[in-house]
């Protein structure tokens, strides 16, 4: 250990004596500008190198293994290429067997490593002409205390003085080889090597008692011993203790946020937006059916916040036609009967246009006024179009729209309920600029995207969250089938009967155009392929690159029958309602999640007739892929697929954008241990019972993280 000042967490690397120039200007680049920065760097995986006694005769060709040799002979030899060789073996070794190390490309090993020494090497084992042979293996010397430092130093790139005293650890205690040895991301400019004794001799001086949290919420496990046990573990189990304990910091800091954001949202006046709901009765004494249970719970979940003086913030959360736009409206109703307007954001212009169509019907009987806001159309039912805009009108009304109501000119007034539609499709800027239209509105965001019950605690844990979790009766059957591409003459006949009896069909390819690194379906090659499969078929295109006018165009054919049969990639995932649609057929199934499969066969199974999902895919029942596609075929429950496609694929494969709310997840576990979210979120509301303003000493820093949070943070 170096008897030198302690280091804290926000010390600069500048005060770092041991860094070189290239060392010091590599971790910069990187922006590693202080220890912290440096320790915080978590190793992504570990290689167990302690087995080191091992005979050489136990070997295996390919195998990766740590050895302690004693150099017999050292030489330059020629090949292809110069290299450095040593020959080596075991002193111990009962069958006097010798092993081959070989440096490609490293001229300076000659000056570190010579016969006579002890060392211990890690690397890849492989047999080379009936010799045992290990190429560029991580190594270190053993014994000779005054060569070891001499290793040292050319690795860190310090010039040699025997009397310095020595970076390197003891033989007990070595860094790259005899221990589970952490392994950590590339550096540009710097050497895993390199950067794992930099991370040694840090922690051989970080101050025991540092501050690195706003808050600790397990002081009985000091974050200097955390970051000890994450970089150089004595044990996989120490290792999984401190990123556990690190996943409970990072979700703690996320439960907090999410606490601090509902206490202000319950704390704070918003409107009273429902005081009667005569306008939702009558629309649902008009309906042909009658309301599920669950729909009738979420209601009344929403009149209840409505009416209270605080401003609602609440998720409605329901599988793919679980009549979440229906409970949206009743909502909408109570707001208009309020005097205040109320305004839904859908996140394409055919769906506003679909919205609009089905509140014109469900409502004709009304006097309810409801308006159309899009780039291109301005409508209103009941009265003539209004020239001067929606901001020149305060009447009462609905309004339906789509990003043309974040604009000045067409931005509702008096609003009392925001409305927004498959929110996850808006950026976090777009949705507070719709929400602050109004002074404190109400706030109903509505997603079809089924999530795991962990994430629900996290992504949505600032707002009331209702659930619709079963569907409305009448709907037909969906049958889920996974086919193998090469049945494709047997899928084009079935294909040919849905069409002639009317009915549509969706193609879904994974692509827009071939490439030629990939060889999944793109849909600009699959539209020429079914129109020959199909020639007296009209066949559609639609895909992402498309303009609006062009993909509004293309879906208005496929809903009024022109087009019969509809080649798209997952841009449809979010789409009209098409009754008539019922084949849904999927390429390269296996290469989207289960939870994006189950989002598209949601577009089949609108009406009365039964529907079919064809999962085309090459994978065979021992493949990963095939148990995934199965889930899908034995279930229509979007919960149920959500958690498998969680369980399946992780975390960060499920959350995949920014737009998920997590922003950099390091510690993923604890998005999947309810356990650990209940405790940080418990840990984050005690503190806010007890000082709900944070004026304590003791949560000053947790105080000034929290200062210009906004109000409204919709999955932000």
């Amino acid at each position: 250990m170096d008897s030198l000042p302690m280091l804290h967490p926000e010390a600069s690397i500048e005060r770092l004596d041991f860094l070189n120039t290239r060392e010091r200007k590599a971790l910069l680049a990187a922006e590693l500008r202080r220890v912290g920065d440096l320790l915080r760097i978590v190793p992504r995986r570990y290689e167990d190198r302690r087995n080191a006694g091992r005979p050489l005769s136990s070997l295996a060709n390919g195998e990766s293994a740590c050895l302690q040799l004693f150099i017999y002979h050292a030489s330059w030899r020629f090949s292809y290429t110069r290299f450095y060789e040593l020959e080596a073996g075991a002193p111990n070794d009962p069958g006097g067997a010798r092993i081959l190390l070989r440096w490609y490309n490293m001229p300076y090993i000659a000056k570190l490593i010579v016969s006579g020494m002890q060392l211990s090497v890690y690397g890849k084992v492989r047999v080379v002409s009936g010799k045992w042979v290990m190429s560029n293996p991580d190594f270190e010397v053993l014994e000779d205390e005054d060569t070891g430092y001499r290793l040292a130093s050319q690795a860190l790139g310090e010039p040699y003085s025997p009397s310095s005293p020595a970076p390197e650890p003891s033989t007990a205690e070595r860094i790259h080889t005899g221990r589970i040895v952490p392994i950590y991301p590339g550096i540009n400019g710097l050497s895993v090597r390199s950067f794992r004794a930099i991370i040694w001799r840090l922690l051989s001086r970080l101050a025991p008692n540092s501050t690195w949290e706003d808050f600790d919420p397990a002081p009985s496990y000091p974050m200097s011993s955390v970051m000890r046990d994450l970089h150089f573990p004595s044990s996989e189990e120490v290792a999984r203790k401190a990123r556990l304990r690190l996943a409970l910091s990072e979700c703690f800091s996320r439960q907090f946020r999410v606490a601090w954001l509902r206490l202000r949202a319950h704390s704070h006046r918003g409107l009273i937006t429902a005081t009667s709901d005569f306008y939702c009765r009558e629309l649902l004494d008009s309906l042909p059916f009658r309301l599920t249970p669950a729909q009738q719970r979420c209601i009344d979940e929403i009149r209840k916040d409505m009416a209270s003086p605080s401003a609602m913030n609440r998720l409605l959360q329901g599988d793919v036609g679980s009549g979440k736009t229906l409970v949206a409206l009743c909502a909408m109703l109570m707001c208009v009967e309020s005097g205040m307007t109320a305004a839904l954001l859908a996140p394409t212009q055919i769906l506003a246009e679909q919205h609009f169509r089905n509140f014109s019907r469900l409502l004709a009987h009304t006097d309810v006024r409801l308006s159309l806001r899009t780039s291109n159309r301005a409508d209103d039912s009941h009265l003539a179009a209004d020239e001067a805009g929606i901001a020149a009108d305060p009447t009462p009304r609905i309004i339906v729209g789509t990003h043309a109501l974040l604009y000045e000119k067409n931005r509702p007034q008096n609003l009392g309920l925001a409305v927004i539609d498959e929110q996850h499709k808006f950026g976090v800027a777009q949705r507070e600029r719709f929400i602050q239209s109004g002074t404190n509105p109400d706030v109903l965001v509505m997603t079809a995207t089924p999530i795991p019950r962990t994430l629900t605690l996290t992504l949505y844990g600032d707002l009331d969250v209702s659930i619709i979790d079963e569907l409305p009766p009448g709907r037909g059957s969906i049958v889920t089938a996974l086919r193998n591409p090469k049945h494709i003459k047997r899928i084009v006949s079935f294909l040919k009967t849905e069409i002639s009896n009317g009915h549509r069909v969706y193609v879904v390819s994974p692509l827009i155009e071939q490439s030629s690194t990939s060889e999944r379906s793109a849909a600009i090659q699959e539209v020429e392929r079914w129109r020959e499969l199909l020639p007296d078929c009209c066949v559609g295109l639609l895909h992402g690159k498309m303009s609006a006018e062009e993909k509004d165009e293309a879906m208005t054919d496929f809903a009024a029958g022109r087009t019969q049969l509809l080649v798209c990639t997952t841009v449809v995932e979010v789409g009209i309602d098409i009754p008539q649609a019922t084949v849904m057929l999927i390429n390269n199934a296996e290469s989207f999640g289960l939870s994006q499969l189950h989002q598209l066969r949601g577009r089949i199974g609108r009406g009365s007739h039964k529907s079919w999902c064809i999962l085309l895919s090459e994978a065979k029942p021992a493949d990963p892929a095939y148990e995934k596609l199965n889930i899908l075929c034995r279930t229509l429950n979007g919960f149920d697929i959500a958690e498998e496609d969680f369980r399946l694929r992780g975390p960060g494969d499920v959350l995949g954008t920014a737009q998920s709310g997590l922003g950099n997840v390091r510690f993923a576990e604890w998005l999947s241990d309810v356990r650990l979210i209940h405790r940080a979120t418990r840990i984050a509301n005690d503190i806010l019972t007890s000082d709900p303003s944070l004026r304590s000493s003791e949560h000053e820093a947790l105080r000034r993280r929290m200062q210009g949070e906004k109000f409204f943070s919709i999955v932000s």
